[in-house]
This record gives C-alpha cells, structure tokens and sequence, in this order.
C-alpha cells in the first residue's frame, strides 16, 4: 500500500464498547455481564463462557431469532461489583469470576475471569477492574 496522498477518513468504534449478536430467545438485561456461547453469539454469561463485557442496555430478543439484535457491552473499565466472600484483603488484587451474569465470587473453578479487584469498598463489595480482551 501507498502512503495518503488524500484525507481519508475513517470508520472510528469507541475503544471502551463492542456490539454482538444475541442468542435466540433470550435476553440480556442492563448491567448483565455478558459471555459468548460457543457459537459466537452473546447471552447472558454462564459459567466457563468467555466475557465478552457488562451490557450498556436490555438486549431483548426472547422472541427472535439467533442474531435478529445485538447487544452493546462496555468490554472495559471499572464496575463496582457485590462480590461473595470479599474481604479487606482484596486489595491484593485476586482475580474475580462470574458463574452467572450477577453472581462475582474470587473462585475459579469453572467459572469465568472477569477481571481483578481494583479497591476494596465494604464487606462483599469492590471496584472491578475488567478487560473483556484480557479475561
């Protein structure tokens, strides 16, 4: 390829969301946190799925068909998170999964890396560092 000789401008995302194609008949509610089932289509996140990020908005599409919508995902940032068995010591910064799209424990097994603890706020509760690319 030649260097620009012209303008050209360019078709520019926001570096912080994605858009994906939702599973048939299902929804996806504001502040799910997302997973792709296998087959490259979004659901609410089961455990083992890849995160793919936390829904911006309702992603309804209980009556379509797979891929009829989409759903928009913030795939980084900082969420405040009600996290099982968190205490103080989380300042160390442990790794954090989901096993559902509203359930965030500091255990693995099975479940999904979402990201890390950024700051301890209360008992069970914590500033979440996630990056859909990293997790």
């Amino acid at each position: 390829m030649a260097t620009l000789a012209k303008d050209t401008p360019r078709d520019y995302q926001l570096g912080d969301m994605e858009e994906y194609p939702v599973i048939a008949s299902d929804i996806i509610y504001e502040g799910a946190a997302v997973g792709e089932n296998g087959s490259g289509y979004a659901r609410p996140l089961a455990a083992g799925d890849k995160f793919l990020g936390f829904a911006t908005r309702n992603a309804d599409n209980s009556g379509g068909s797979a891929g009829d919508i989409r759903v928009i995902v913030r795939k980084k940032g900082n969420v405040r998170l009600a996290i099982s068995a968190l205490a103080i010591t989380a300042n160390d910064r442990p790794a954090v999964y989901a096993s559902d799209d509203n359930t965030f424990t500091l255990t693995s097994e099975s479940n999904s890396l979402i990201g890390k603890v950024s700051r301890w706020v209360s008992t069970g509760v914590a500033i979440v560092e996630f990056d859909a690319m990293e997790a």
